[in-house]
């Protein structure tokens, strides 16, 4: 049997530096693969919920998908004459209700106008509504949720009431009410009808987030430390619970574009010489049997957009919530 070792022997034959190399060999290999699986990213830094949000949507097939059909409708709102040279304005009884023929892939309405040129045009319409709606509701919710999750007390009870009664209203019905006084044919009385009875969802999901991230143990070191009520609501809370209220008012915003076709459909929404979606069915509800066409084509492209929405929101929402994961 081999005779026991004493330390410097050992040390001798492993050589005196073998430890130091090791530890060098270490630490070069950490510096050249500072991130790894185990959540941290560059330099070991814990990655971000947002960061893991975006490497999870960029690797979805939904959300790519759906952004670039939302991409594509946005362009068109913006610049429809890219793809639509006529008039959507122009009409001429000769032509009602004809089908599809060269120039006119979509055929002509009841009084003669261009049917594809509607659609296109009518996507500005739409787009406008859902956009410009979803910012107010989200802006307008975040801010009296937030504030109510936040200080709680009276302020917290007179909210909760109040959205209370706004659930009560039917939106069909309200909208009736409404925009049935309104005589303005452009999207501003719809997108304010809007915000008027949409806030009411996106505070009470505003204030539940809040009252969570302000129980947290940074916030209360925070609290601690002598952080102003403004500082912690900006810095500390509202990064944290602003997640849900992106997800809520994304789903949302294909149904506010459905809204407005369905209040348009019902002649309190937009009204002529205004472009749109809903009024284009609506001409063309009576004429289906006759001319299905007048009606399928402003009807699809309703359909797709508020699909590309939802879907857009399904996928912010898989990718956000870490219980999904």
């Amino acid at each position: 049997m081999p005779e026991p070792q004493t330390p410097d022997e050992a040390i001798s034959q492993g050589g005196a530096g073998a430890p130091t190399d090791l530890a060098m060999e270490e630490g070069t290999s950490l510096e050249k693969n500072p991130g790894g699986p185990d959540g941290t990213g560059p330099a070991g830094k814990p990655r971000s919920l947002w960061s893991d949000a975006w490497r999870d949507l960029r690797r979805n097939p939904v959300f790519i998908i759906s952004s670039l059909v939302i991409l594509f409708l946005v362009i068109i709102s913006i610049w429809p004459s890219l793809i639509a040279s006529g008039d959507p304005l122009q009409a001429d009884l000769a032509d009602a209700q004809k089908g599809s023929e060269p120039g006119h892939p979509f055929g002509f309405d009841p009084q003669g106008r261009d049917v594809y040129t509607r659609v296109v045009y009518g996507t500005r319409t739409s787009v406008t509504v859902g956009v410009c709606a979803t910012l107010g509701v989200a802006l307008l919710g975040s801010v009296l949720g937030g504030l109510a999750g936040f200080f709680g007390g009276w302020w917290d009870a007179i909210l909760s009431r109040l959205t209370d009664v706004f659930f009560g209203i039917p939106v069909v019905l309200g909208g009736l009410v409404f925009l049935s006084v309104v005589t303005s044919s452009t999207v501003w009385p719809v997108v304010g009808f809007i915000v008027l009875l949409g806030w009411p969802q996106i505070a009470r999901i505003a204030r539940g987030s809040v009252i969570t991230a302000k129980q947290n143990d940074y916030v209360q070191a925070a609290r601690a430390l002598g952080a102003s009520n403004s500082r912690m609501m900006l810095r500390h809370i509202t990064p944290n619970a602003i997640a849900p209220v992106i997800v809520v008012a994304t789903i949302a915003l294909g149904t506010y574009i459905s809204l407005e076709a369905t209040l348009s459909f019902l002649g309190v929404g937009l009204k002529d010489p205004a472009v749109s979606w809903g009024i284009d069915i609506s001409a063309a509800a009576n004429y289906i049997r006759n001319a299905p066409h007048m009606l399928l084509w402003p009807a699809g492209a309703l359909a797709v957009t508020v699909l590309a929405f939802i879907m857009l929101g399904d996928a912010v929402r898989d990718a956000l919530d870490p219980k999904l994961r």
